[in-house]
C-alpha cells in the first residue's frame, strides 16, 4: 500500500488523524495532515483507505500494492 497526501489539496480538517491516529496526525504549525507510517500493515491499511474516503477534499490517495502474477 501506497499513500500520498496533497497538501495543496488538505486543509487541515484531522478526518485522517481520527480515522486512523496510527497512520496519521497533523503538523502543529499548520494542521495539514502527514504520514506517520510509510506501509501500513494490518488493520492500519483498513483504517488508511477509510481515512483517504473520509478526506473532505480527497487529499489522500491510498494504492494498493500489487500482487505479482503466479
Amino acid at each position: 500500500m501506497d499513500i500520498t497526501i496533497d497538501h495543496d489539496r488538505c486543509i487541515g480538517a484531522g478526518q485522517c488523524a481520527l480515522v486512523a491516529p496510527g497512520v496519521f496526525d497533523q503538523r502543529d504549525e499548520d494542521g495539514l495532515a502527514v504520514l506517520l507510517v510509510d506501509r501500513p500493515a494490518g488493520e492500519q491499511r483498513a483504517a488508511a483507505r477509510e481515512a483517504a474516503e473520509s478526506c473532505p477534499l480527497s487529499a489522500i490517495s491510498v494504492r494498493e500494492d500489487r500482487q505479482p502474477a503466479a
